[in-house]
């Protein structure tokens, strides 16, 4: 914001640090009504965006849109609301959001950011419901039943699950290997095993994957529901864990897949690891810390690091192409957003020359032109 403020000529009337924090201040005297309009607005734009991208968009070609549900900690060094102590003995928020994955050769944008004290849990039915609520919201209308809901063992409840089922969406869910679980893993014969892929969808040696849904005890949980258990070498020099069995480490997920390889649904859910990188670029966002003091205050700046994380994704997904669909944001600071140029008057027309020796400026000049397609009139 400060090189935007610096840079009047080409960014235009930019708000000041205090402007903001007065602005949201006035917004959180209303909260409830605020963040309905923001989340309207939002959803909005992400319906027209998508539409523009075409092929391009989640979702598109009738597949799935991943929805990537997970916690981070954000750390407060002085006393705000709500903060508290956490699960990692630090002392902070542990926010909850929701990502749209784009794929392996894109990026994805925020959903929904779940503001919440430092000392909520990890397992917390309502609050994955909740999250999740206001992610499907955010989803244009026709895509809202053509997802698929994945989480670590976070989100593995009873109530969640049941949840998911009861409105037939789609769900690929981390599991706790309890006691149950283990006695049937031990229980599988070698011959059940079959082998694991990798990232790029090769056979990944010392990894496989089987099927516990007729052996473990499932009562209680939704009807249809399957049980994949992935065995793996530990890699030179991990330490053991207690549940990991003869050696091997083990992880589970359950999902409502009828059908699939189980070592491409195995591969489908692990790529739910991508939401790291999501939380990670949210973080360079403005996700870091939470600047104001009131609790209210901190969702409505939630929200807006939301926004710019979709803004940048849907710049990529409309104006980029390759590799650099997947910068992640100090990426595209350095290449694109902080490129030296000149702003030119002649012709009553503004330019914006750029040096032609710039390794990115012809990225940077086509992602301009794209962008100016779009633009009505």
């Amino acid at each position: 914001m400060s090189r935007c403020c610096a840079q009047p000529e080409l960014c235009g009337p930019v708000a000041s640090d205090p402007v903001v924090s007065r602005l949201i201040s006035a917004l959180a005297a209303d909260a409830p009504r605020a963040l309905r309009a923001i989340r309207a607005a939002r959803a909005a734009a992400r319906e027209r965006a998508w539409t523009l991208a075409a092929d391009r968009a989640p979702g598109a070609g009738g597949s799935l849109v991943p929805v990537d549900l997970d916690a981070t900690i954000v750390l407060a060094h002085s006393e705000k609301q709500n903060a508290a102590p956490t699960w990692k003995k630090t002392f902070g928020f542990h926010p909850l959001a929701a990502f749209a994955d784009h794929g392996a050769g894109a990026g994805g944008e925020a959903l929904a950011i779940m503001l919440r004290p430092g000392n909520a849990g990890s397992s917390t039915a309502a609050e994955h419901i909740g999250v999740t609520r206001l992610a499907l919201a955010q989803l244009p209308r026709r895509l809202r039943r053509r997802v698929l809901i994945r989480t670590d063992s976070g989100g593995g409840t009873h109530e969640f699950l049941a949840w998911l089922a009861a409105r037939r969406l789609h769900y690929s869910i981390g599991m706790t290997i309890t006691d149950d679980i283990g006695q049937a893993i031990l229980a599988l014969p070698d011959r059940i095993w079959e082998p694991a892929y990798d990232a790029g969808g090769q056979v990944r040696p010392g990894a496989w994957v089987a099927g516990l849904t007729g052996l473990a005890n499932l009562a209680g949980w939704p009807e249809g529901m399957r049980v994949i258990v992935r065995k793996e070498r530990p890699h030179p020099g991990a330490q053991l864990r207690f549940t990991d069995l003869g050696g091997h480490r083990f992880s589970c997920f359950a999902t409502d897949a009828r059908r699939g390889q189980l070592a491409d649904l195995e591969l489908r859910h692990r790529r739910r690891a991508r939401c790291e990188d999501r939380i990670r670029n949210a973080k360079d966002t403005g996700l870091r810390n939470m600047p104001l003091h009131g609790f209210t205050q901190n969702q409505i700046w939630c929200e807006l690091v939301a926004m710019a994380s979709e803004l940048t994704a849907w710049m990529q997904m409309l104006a980029l192409d390759g590799p650099a669909r997947a910068w992640e944001p100090k990426r595209l600071r350095l290449r694109l957003f902080s490129v030296a140029g000149r702003i030119v008057r002649g012709g009553r027309r503004l330019r914006l020359r750029i040096a032609s020796t710039w390794p990115w400026a012809g990225q940077l000049t086509a992602a301009i032109t794209r962008l100016h397609a779009y633009a009505p009139g």
